[in-house]
């Protein structure tokens, strides 16, 4: 079963459950998930089920349908597209059973609710919870300083979608830091990250969408 993350400017206005063999959407009230923005077609796209997998299939709309930047006019979606339409970014995520972490939503000047944001989920990692010591990420500037998150799941997602994004992945062996999305990429201990992940060791500092926070694994 599949999911779509509405958002804009890097909010996320919506989420919908893929339920239906075929979904529409548009700027119309009678679409499935109506997006009511003039860049936006009336039926700009449909969504269709076959099997397990998902089609996207553009409507011959005014501006087009785009998947990860490039203009489409049926595609399969994969986990972790981004359905581009107008200024809004609509991420397809593919659910399984793995246990994700909520999304630590880091926007300056505005206030962080309980649980850091909304849920969200990057890739689809098929290991199994790991016998890593415990480790927590605790907020050191921005609006959220001073609050901590456990690392309690397979991956825990942290930083502002549409903008950077980043993942923490806890493996037997330890805890590893990697870039998800946007075009700056994340820094530890002021070094931007250069390769597709890096092991963090308790105490790193890591920067990300202009807050820093601090890694720290108990007993170490």
């Amino acid at each position: 079963m599949g999911k779509l993350v509405v958002s804009l400017d890097g909010v996320v206005i919506k989420e919908v459950q893929i339920t239906k063999d075929k979904t529409t959407l548009g700027r119309r009230p009678y679409n499935d998930i109506v997006i009511d923005n003039l860049a936006v077609s009336g039926e700009h796209a449909v969504l269709q089920m076959v099997g397990a997998d998902v089609f996207i299939e553009d409507l011959n709309s005014t501006n087009g349908t785009y998947i990860n930047g490039k203009a489409i006019k049926k595609q399969l979606l994969s986990n972790s597209d981004v359905v581009e339409i107008g200024k809004y970014k609509i991420k397809f995520l593919l659910e399984d059973s793995v246990d994700y972490e909520k999304t630590m939503i880091l926007k300056p000047g505005s206030a962080v609710p309980s649980g850091f944001g909304l849920p969200s989920s990057f890739g689809a990692l098929g290991s199994p919870a790991s016998t890593a010591l415990p480790a927590t990420i605790k907020v050191l500037t921005g609006a959220a300083a001073g609050r901590e998150v456990s690392l309690t799941k397979v991956v825990t997602t942290v930083g502002k979608p549409g903008v950077q994004v980043a993942s923490i992945t806890k493996r037997p062996s330890g805890y590893v830091f990697a870039h998800v999305e946007g075009g700056a990429r994340p820094s530890v201990n002021g070094i931007p990250l250069v390769g597709e992940s890096v092991a963090l060791k308790s105490g790193d500092v890591i920067e990300l969408a202009g807050t820093q926070m601090q890694f720290v694994q108990a007993g170490l």
